[in-house]
């Protein structure tokens, strides 16, 4: 009887080492993967994906304990963008988050089963991505920032701090589904204005240099930059051209004006990717996308910076003073 005992002892010791790893990695299968496509360099996306880790996090999900992300950047080679879709499909993601219009076109065009959640700043519907913002259907639903409906309204913000600029500028990346979107909201608005504007085009670092060393020729010409998103991952770079070339300008989010740019007007960037966060964490849960209508922010800020005013001589209606969200002193 010891002997019988003491083996069922043993073999249950030995089975329940076996079954261990068995379980672990039963576990580590059951956890889901999501997919994080970017059209450019992932280094410079931690607003955004910071953005996305908080949003998961309200539905109990944290990378590398309960959830792994898949991420993929283009390094704003958008040829490359079907490639890197088809690679996280290949990966069975259960969900794909995509940045801007151009990456969420292309994951589009490869998907219609895997759940996709964009985030883009021209009107979804326009373009072709959801039918309906209210009853988004087949397999994709997001955040629609309005960065192309509010084009417009930065350059009346623009003119009213420089009432005496004739010219305007709009730096844009050509490579962008949402350029000719924003080109034309900003080409109404000048038109209601009685300003002329002048184009500049730069799909990399290297024609945003060019394009700011084109502008310099011409003094007192502003400039508004479109919020496509390798402009706004490469903030720090437009900020320092225009200090250095003295270029009153206005961007789309207030991590410009954090970073030294003269003024922003847009939708809070970060907290549209915690939505976006919100709606993945959401599907991880059942959700369907046509469950989730396309979001849209409440509120567009205004921020100005005092000092690279100062800096350009510039001097601020105390009307538009009056009106920012917060000004950088």
């Amino acid at each position: 009887m010891t002997i019988i005992i003491a083996r069922r002892k043993l073999l249950a010791a030995f089975g329940g080492a076996a079954a261990w790893p068995l379980a672990a990695r039963a576990q580590q299968r059951a956890m889901p993967v999501i997919g994080f496509l970017s059209p450019g360099s992932l280094e410079a996306d931690t607003v955004r994906i910071n953005g996305v880790r908080r949003g998961l996090s309200e539905f109990g999900y944290v990378e590398g304990q309960n959830l792994a992300i898949e991420y993929r950047g283009a390094q704003y080679q958008y040829d490359h963008l079907p490639a890197l879709v088809l690679d996280l499909v290949s990966r069975q993601v259960s969900v794909i988050i995509v940045v801007s219009t151009t990456p969420t076109l292309a994951a589009k065009a490869t998907t219609k089963t895997i759940p996709i959640v964009f985030s883009i700043g021209g009107d979804p519907v326009q373009f072709g991505i959801v039918s309906s913002l209210n009853r988004p259907d087949g397999n994709i639903t997001g955040v629609y920032n309005l960065n192309a409906a509010v084009v417009g309204k930065r350059l009346e913000l623009l003119h009213e701090m420089l009432p005496a600029a004739r010219v305007v500028a709009l730096l844009v990346n050509p490579s962008s589904a949402a350029g000719d979107v924003e080109t034309k909201e900003l080409n109404d608005a000048a038109r209601a204005l009685g300003v002329e504007v002048r184009i500049l085009n730069a799909a990399n670092e290297n024609e945003i240099d060019t394009a700011f060393a084109t502008l310099a020729k011409e003094p007192s010409v502003p400039l508004v930059v479109s919020s496509d998103a390798m402009f706004t991952n490469q903030r720090v770079r437009l900020v320092v051209l225009a200090a250095r070339l003295a270029i009153p300008t206005i961007y789309s989010y207030r991590e410009f004006s954090a970073a030294g740019g003269l003024m922003s007007y847009g939708p809070d960037l970060a907290d549209a990717y915690r939505q976006v966060g919100i709606y993945t964490g959401r599907i991880l849960k059942g959700a369907k996308p046509t469950e989730l209508p396309v979001q849209q922010p409440v509120k567009v800020e205004l921020v100005i910076n005092l000092n690279t005013a100062k800096a350009l001589g510039i001097t601020f209606p105390l009307p538009l003073l009056g009106r920012a969200d917060q000004v950088i002193e």
